[in-house]
């Protein structure tokens, strides 16, 4: 089953700037857990025939301090736009169940504690990048531009390990209200990127 999917990505977790898993899933989150929002805009792909362009995705995990220990629970945020046949894909994708980036993380996810549709809103505006998913989900979150940079770069980390790009934007969150399948928690320090691409 081939699957390709190009879009723009935005995510907000719990520990404070800047996140160690995103330095190295193997680092200690700075609390006794990471939780994590990660949140998908499709804006082409198929999985299978089936046409995904236009959906959205908003994955919540609750992991323990060192990610690699595994038993993250895990909940998916399907756009409520989306048909069965679109639904059925795209859990499949983000489950990891066929193959991609999702797959490496499979291992690592202990329960799925819930998959749910919603209406999935996703604003970029210049620097900031807000989301809503249904009344559970509401975060912003700002690029980080360093000082002295008169270009207005914002700072990215590059070679990382991570399921969206091995080059993300650096972010803070600048408002968050969380609190899904059971998992509550503030953001305080966030990712994102205008571009993305994956395939299986």
């Amino acid at each position: 089953m081939a699957w390709n999917l190009r879009g723009s990505y935005v995510e907000t977790c719990s520990c404070e700037l800047m996140c160690p898993c995103n330095l190295s899933l193997d680092h200690g989150a700075t609390y006794d857990f990471c939780r994590v929002t990660l949140v998908f805009s499709i804006r082409t792909g198929e999985v299978d025939g089936t046409d995904i362009g236009g959906r959205r995705v908003a994955l919540i995990a609750d992991t323990p301090k060192v990610m690699t220990e595994g038993n993250w629970r895990l909940g998916v945020f399907v756009d409520d736009q989306a048909s069965e046949e679109q639904l059925d894909k795209l859990v499949q994708v983000f489950g990891g169940q066929l193959g991609g980036p999702m797959a490496a993380l499979a291992p690592l996810v202990g329960e799925v504690v819930g998959v749910e549709r919603a209406a999935i809103e996703v604003r970029d505006d210049g620097l900031r990048h807000s989301v809503r998913v249904g009344d559970v989900i509401d975060f912003e979150v700002e690029d980080i531009v360093p000082f002295g940079k008169e270009d207005g770069r914002p700072v990215r980390f590059d070679g990382m390990f991570h399921p969206v790009a091995p080059d993300l934007t650096m972010a803070e969150a600048r408002r968050s209200r969380i609190d899904a399948f059971g998992i509550r928690y503030e953001g305080k320090t966030g990712l994102s990127t205008a571009e993305f691409s994956w395939s299986g």
